[in-house]
């Protein structure tokens, strides 16, 4: 193919992209301008970062669709196939671990919830204790979100109603929250969202995809989704759990 071809297919992608952030930028150009009232702080810089956005989107979306989704599709077909349960839910488990250990997201989350319970007193003011906080935050929804994984796949793999085992869920983050201290509640209902993050969706998404796909009998379209709302569910739970030893 020319390179005349890629270069068009470049710029398809890159238009497409901007159509994606044209409705932030036109909510912040509004509340700045016809709010706000105030010009934009260093223009070149702003309109320099909005180019690296643009690029950087257009290209995390073509990664995700050239290598995660394949990849975490193919490795779910292959345990299917091999028929061993065991491995599944190991490799199940550790999927579910591993990217939200390594979420952005939740690193910059925990470092801030550390940074803001020292200052109110509820952990030791000093780094060591600080990092250990931040360190068990993380490993407590990571933790939760492999689990969530296992009994995701258990779920697409049994055949189990989703709306049964969401409901449950549900109801335990209420009565947890009754019992939970109150400082730690909103920081349990944020880690619920921030598992559903840049790393973890494709990775996971592809799993469920892919074993619904393989396994007879389910459906990729009614059984195949899921796995995500288990992964923002049992954190909730967990973060609240780990906030009994804390304060």
């Amino acid at each position: 193919m020319s390179y005349k071809y890629y270069f068009l297919v470049i710029i398809k992608k890159l238009w497409a992209t901007v159509t994606d952030i044209i409705p932030i930028i036109v909510v912040i150009v509004f509340f700045q301008t016809v709010v706000i009232k105030q010009p934009f702080p260093q223009v070149g810089e702003i309109l320099f970062g909005i180019v690296f956005v643009v690029v950087g989107l257009m290209l995390f979306i073509e990664g995700l669709e050239m290598g995660l989704f394949p990849i975490g599709e193919l490795m779910a077909y292959a345990l299917a196939k091999k028929g061993s349960l065991f491995w599944l839910m190991i490799f199940s488990f550790l999927l579910g671990f591993s990217t939200t250990i390594a979420e952005p997201a939740l690193i910059a989350v925990a470092k801030k919830a550390s940074v803001i319970s020292s200052e109110a007193g509820l952990i030791d003011n000093n780094q060591k204790t600080m990092d250990t906080y931040a360190l068990g935050l993380r490993l407590t929804v990571a933790f939760s979100v492999g689990l969530a994984i296992v009994i995701g796949v258990m779920r697409i793999l049994k055949g189990w109603p989703l709306h049964y085992l969401i409901i449950g869920g549900y109801i335990l983050v209420m009565l947890m929250t009754m019992i939970a201290p109150k400082e730690i509640i909103g920081l349990a209902y944020d880690a619920g969202g921030i598992t559903t993050s840049t790393i973890t969706v494709p990775l996971v998404t592809a799993l469920g995809v892919g074993l619904a796909t393989v396994i007879k009998g389910r459906s990729p379209l009614l059984d195949g989704f899921g796995l995500i709302a288990f992964a923002s569910l049992l954190p909730m739970i967990f973060v609240m759990i780990y906030g009994l030893f804390w304060f």
